[in-house]
């Protein structure tokens, strides 16, 4: 069974909600970002999301945009992000690891070649943000076969029609974006999450996490209370613009995520 399989059944046995953490790899710096994984294993996370850096990556507001230009200004490189992992997996064999970003870089690097070295390195899903359902065929089959499943985004504004057909070979989880628009620009409302949700249930019986328009441990809670877990990046990145450059920064990171930890 997945890791990822196997965290959400741990955390339904006992009663709990997930907790993840997405970071771009190569922000603020390659080495930082480096120190800020460690920090996130050492905060007990329940998932991990890796960013990989594009340059145009129209999902995601000011602040994960930001994260992504520093990133490529200092060359990170889609190797540098298997690296990543595979650093952290000398730390920890368990924790579910998902990589999150856009299609072009993937593209570029060569589907298949893209899937196997992202298995090897030891990565359990991908999020690729601007590949919708109508164009992913080829590239499901391909992840579907070598064990990467691909999780998929729904939105507020996916209607229960096309809703079927995205869950209909869903795998892993369903990531529920909780907002309209990008990350980090306004917070999610719980009573629209709470019908869409109802919704989703209906259909599949795969966890359901949130994300984008979670920015505060108060935010995190509530949503957490009607999803299977939350997931916040776009605040951790304005944390680490505040502290990285302090003696103490890292300890602030680490104090920030435990006080998310559900």
């Amino acid at each position: 069974m997945s890791r990822i399989n196997n965290k959400f059944q741990d955390l339904k046995q006992n009663k709990k909600k997930a907790f993840g953490v997405f970071l771009t790899v190569g922000y603020p710096s390659l080495k930082y970002s480096k120190y800020i994984f460690k920090k996130i294993l050492d905060a007990k996370v329940d998932f991990i999301e890796i960013g990989l850096p594009f340059s145009d990556p129209m999902a995601d507001g000011p602040l994960i945009q930001h994260s992504s230009q520093i990133a490529i200004q200092q060359n990170t490189s889609v190797e540098d992000c298997f690296k990543v992992v595979r650093e952290i997996r000398k730390d920890n064999n368990h924790i579910p690891i998902i990589l999150m970003g856009y299609y072009n870089p993937i593209h570029y690097y060569g589907n298949l070649k893209f899937i196997k070295k992202a298995v090897s390195s030891g990565i359990d899903g991908l999020i690729i943000v601007d590949l919708p359902m109508e164009e992913d065929e080829e590239f499901y089959k391909l992840s579907v076969t070598n064990n990467l499943p691909l999780i998929r985004l729904v939105t507020p504004t996916t209607d229960e029609k096309r809703l079927k057909k995205i869950l209909k070979n869903a795998l892993g989880f369903v990531y529920y974006v909780s907002v309209t628009g990008v990350t980090g620009t306004k917070s999610a409302s719980t009573e629209d999450v709470k019908n869409r949700i109802k919704v989703i249930n209906k259909i599949t019986n795969l966890p359901i996490i949130a994300g984008f328009g979670i920015k505060n441990p108060r935010d995190a809670k509530k949503m957490s209370l009607i999803s299977d877990g939350v997931v916040i990046g776009s605040s951790l990145v304005k944390k680490i613009d505040d502290v990285y450059k302090k003696k103490n920064g890292l300890n602030e990171i680490f104090k920030f995520l435990k006080s998310f930890k559900l």
